[in-house]
């Protein structure tokens, strides 16, 4: 059986694909992605109280330096197999590059659910591996295009995109979880962390009726782009593990990296490409991230990376 919280996004899913008048209100979904961020963030920064390092340190500099390496490995793989031009090839790029939130969330509860260990410091792979991913997305398509990516105005894109609000609640989250720990600030931490399934659950049954609807756009014409967001998942998979396993990640924190380099973003991703380069088609993004890789990795992706997790820490 699967964990109970993919079940939620299974009947999202099917609700949508039987065109059920099911919906959550925006307004609510907006709450729960902000709770789930927020909570993340919290989660994070109580295990990291008085657990800083010199090692802890060198350990996110090569997941910051994962977030660099994997676009120069995805650009030429979208531009010349799968046969995109250049604005949806960095696209792609800054969208499989980046990292996916919602996917994060089920690979904690994936991890503690099975009381595998894992450290506070997880929180930080999501945004250490989201910022160099999009910006090299973005400098593909200034370098291989001739154009310049547009200008969102007088805010730079890296300001834009560390101040984006899943950024500031995971951050801000992480720092105020560090600085009080579990016990001085559990009269606000412990109703959100206790309410983690729940919340987790609700924002998937949001997602499948997202994805369902997203996948209606399929057509026999976008086969590649399609083999391309299930094949990738398990490949880019690979670097996470490898990289992990060769710093001594625990096996908790090991399945947590794999499972960020196998996601692809459908939040910040979209939003950076959005402005930055206008004659990309975002829509081939999202039913790429969040139609077909997102399903991949909940439902099949994470067990996954779990049994290639363990073989290494064994």
């Amino acid at each position: 059986m699967p964990d109970i919280v993919v079940m939620f996004f299974l009947l999202g899913l099917v609700a949508g694909a039987l065109r059920s008048d099911l919906e959550i209100p925006k307004a609510a979904y907006d709450v729960l992605s902000l709770l789930l961020m927020l909570t993340i963030g919290l989660k994070g920064g109580m295990a990291l109280h008085g657990n800083l390092s010199v090692e802890l340190f060198a350990e996110l500099m090569v997941v910051a330096a994962l977030g660099f390496v994997l676009p120069f490995v995805l650009f030429p793989v979208l531009r010349y197999v799968v046969g995109l031009n250049v604005a949806n090839a960095a696209s792609l790029c800054c969208h499989y590059g980046s990292v996916s939130a919602g996917t994060f969330a089920v690979a904690m509860a994936w991890v503690e659910a099975r009381s595998l260990p894992t450290g506070g410091e997880v929180t930080l792979y999501l945004v250490l591996l989201e910022l160099p991913a999009i910006l090299m997305g973005l400098w593909f398509y200034r370098r291989f295009s001739g154009e310049r990516t547009r200008d969102t105005g007088s805010i730079p894109l890296w300001q834009e995109t560390l101040t984006n609000r899943s950024v500031v609640l995971l951050v801000g989250g992480v720092i105020i979880g560090m600085l009080y720990g579990y016990a001085n600030g559990d009269k606000v931490t412990a109703p959100l962390t206790e309410a983690f399934s729940l919340i987790l659950a609700l924002f998937l049954l949001e997602m499948g009726l997202v994805a369902s609807e997203t996948l209606r756009r399929l057509r026999l014409g976008d086969w590649k782009l399609l083999v391309f967001a299930v094949a990738a998942p398990p490949l880019m998979a690979l670097p996470g593990l490898l990289a992990g396993a060769w710093i001594g990640l625990e096996p908790g924190n090991l399945v947590i990296l794999a499972t960020l380099t196998a996601s692809a973003s459908y939040i910040a991703a979209p939003v950076a490409v959005r402005h930055a380069i206008p004659d990309a088609d975002i829509g081939m993004a999202m039913l790429a991230s969040l139609g077909m890789t997102f399903p991949f990795n909940v439902m099949l992706g994470i067990p996954l990376y779990g049994l290639f997790a363990g073989w290494l820490t064994a």
